[in-house]
């Protein structure tokens, strides 16, 4: 296993910030590390890259403990901060040969132009850094990530400040980097987080709530409510032979709400229902089974 988190404590004065919480990521996994703001994400991963001492606990990255050997640990992470500090007044291939360097990279001059093209940097290559827009800057520091071609890859919003195309780009450089390498990335767009992760772990107020696959938190989020929304309007009378739903509440002409015993049985129905009366579903989805359903419903204060 490449991270093993074992118990981590972090305490600013009166508050833990991150409770004692323990998981894994595997070699060729990508898990995405979710909570509200404030919830000790960012915290978590400073302490696993070795930035942040814990108060308690061990993590351990490609099978060094990180407060006994940080330097070691460290060559074997690739992190993107939050912040994702930058050297504005150098050039986008200077400051990447120069963290090369300090990785000791070989055949550094390759490599720049190698992970320059990965992460799209290639038409900004040659301004200065403080000259990029905010996206381009969080390509650079993706890029500064991975010249090293590090085992671990530690991304604390990779995303953020991307555009729509730019960030199915870096969504597809996560998921190759994914293939031979452990990622673990925290995002506020879960939409991102369901489209490429293997795994979630979801924390709230410094806790562990969740740490599953997507289908498996969907199945036990589950819910009995169904929406179904028509191409077409329909009546109440169109619904008699929906006779698993115990209850049937109209929104609108288009959508509709159906509570049952069983979700399965009623989705089943609706679509033989459209068949019978040929209209079109344009969605069908049992409340709950989305990531933000569930998210939600783990971190919302009661």
């Amino acid at each position: 296993m490449s991270i093993v988190v074992t118990d981590l404590l972090k305490i600013y004065g009166e508050q833990k910030a991150v409770d004692r919480i323990s998981f894994t990521v595997n070699k060729g996994e990508i898990v995405g590390f979710l909570g509200p703001n404030g919830a000790g994400k960012s915290t978590t991963m400073k302490m696993i890259t070795g930035y942040l001492k814990p108060n308690a606990g061990t993590a351990i990255v490609a099978g060094i403990n990180v407060a006994e050997n940080p330097l070691l640990a460290k060559s074997k992470i690739g992190y993107l901060p939050e912040a994702n500090p930058l050297y504005y007044d150098m050039y986008v291939k200077e400051y990447l040969d120069f963290i090369g360097g300090i990785h000791k990279v070989q055949e550094r001059r390759k490599k720049v132009l190698s992970v320059i093209e990965l992460t799209g940097l290639t038409i900004e290559s040659k301004k200065k850094i403080g000259q990029l827009s905010k996206g381009y800057k969080q390509r650079v520091g993706l890029a500064a990530a991975l010249i090293h071609d590090p085992e671990v890859l530690i991304l604390d919003e990779p995303t953020s400040g991307l555009d729509p195309n730019q960030i199915i780009e870096i969504r597809n450089v996560i998921r190759r980097q994914g293939q031979n390498k452990t990622v673990l990335f925290s995002s506020h767009i879960l939409q991102e987080v369901e489209a490429i992760c293997d795994r979630v772990i979801i924390i709230n107020k410094g806790q562990m709530v969740a740490n599953d696959t997507l289908s498996n938190l969907k199945q036990r989020q589950a819910s009995n409510i169904v929406k179904v929304t028509f191409k077409e309007a329909l009546e109440q009378s169109d619904f008699e032979t929906i006779s698993a739903a115990t209850s049937i509440i109209k929104t609108n002409d288009y959508t509709w709400q159906l509570e049952a015993a069983n979700a399965n049985d009623v989705k089943r129905q609706l679509l033989e229902l459209s068949l019978v009366k040929n209209v079109n579903i344009v969605s069908l989805q049992t409340e709950g089974d989305s990531l933000e359903d569930i998210f939600r419903s783990l971190t919302m204060t009661k």
